[in-house]
């Protein structure tokens, strides 16, 4: 069954200070080995050993995210001011923490791409985001298999393991680009449209949309769509390919603003200014 936390005291405020890309930073870097340390000892011990069940929406979830939301639940408040609102946590309990989160707030998906973890595919991550006016000050994600942590911090740049992203330059010709989009989700004359006449080389999909808005930000892709992603999906990756250079928008249009909770929502990404102007316009005039 999905957690059902108590909301914690939320009557303080976070405190400037902790806005300093420096502080926010060096928090970060806690954070990091937090997480590490949580990972090996709640996460890999499962991996590959699966007690599973289904949520009410019908989507998978395993002991292992059950184990590693209750560990963050207990650590986050302690690093950073705010309750933790948990994807594998219920809708009521989501909507209470949103709407009260103002002031500092956890977002956290104990592990994303529960499908790969379960079917033993090595692609999977934790993604935590600390927000306060609704927007992230700072991003994790971490891939316990590879040992990989992306983490950035509002005004301090975004890193891969301490090395500053992106790795590599994306291209600046979407007929050059390596694409990242999962086609089932599109509609279908869009999907027609992609695979008929794809605008770039190369086409990718792992499994992980934290993980897979952190190869944007590190030059692994060049452009990025998803039709329906939830808070915790995007919430930390968004900042971190913001924080690398990379430039992201609801398909519709306006700006990439966290939505709450219940809100799924479709997003357009490049990893430079040039390369998001091409691909927008590509998909509005072919969706």
């Amino acid at each position: 069954m999905p957690l059902s936390l108590p909301i914690s005291d939320l009557t303080h405020s976070a405190n400037p200070l902790l806005s300093a890309p420096d502080v926010l930073l060096a928090k970060g870097r806690v954070l990091e080995s937090l997480v590490r340390e949580i990972a090996s000892t709640e996460i890999l011990p499962r991996y590959l050993k699966v007690s599973r069940g289904r949520k009410a929406d019908g989507s998978l979830f395993t002991e292992a995210d059950l184990a590693t939301q209750k560990r963050l639940v207990e650590v986050l408040p302690t690093l950073l001011f705010g309750a933790v609102l948990g994807e594998e946590m219920s809708e009521e309990s989501q909507a209470r923490l949103w709407g009260a989160g103002r002031g500092g707030l956890w977002c956290i998906d104990p592990i994303d791409g529960t499908t790969n973890f379960i079917n033993g595919i090595p692609f999977f991550s934790v993604s935590i985001a600390w927000l306060v006016d609704y927007e992230p000050r700072l991003g994790l994600v971490y891939n316990p298999i590879s040992g990989e942590c992306f983490l950035a911090a509002k005004g301090a740049g975004a890193y891969l393991n301490n090395e500053p992203l992106p790795l590599r330059r994306t291209t600046r010709r979407l007929r050059d680009a390596v694409a990242g989009f999962d086609l089932k989700r599109v509609s279908p004359h869009l999907g027609d449209e992609l695979v008929a006449r794809p605008p770039y080389m190369s086409q990718r999909h792992f499994g992980s949309s934290a993980l897979e808005w952190c190869f944007l930000a590190a030059g692994r892709f060049d452009v990025y769509m998803h039709v329906g992603q939830m808070l915790w999906d995007y919430a930390a990756g968004q900042l971190i390919l913001a924080e690398a250079g990379g430039l992201a928008c609801p398909m519709d249009g306006g700006t990439a603003q966290l939505a709450g909770p219940a809100v799924k929502r479709s997003v357009i990404a490049a990893g430079n200014p040039l390369l998001f102007a091409e691909w927008r316009t590509w998909l509005q005039s072919h969706s």
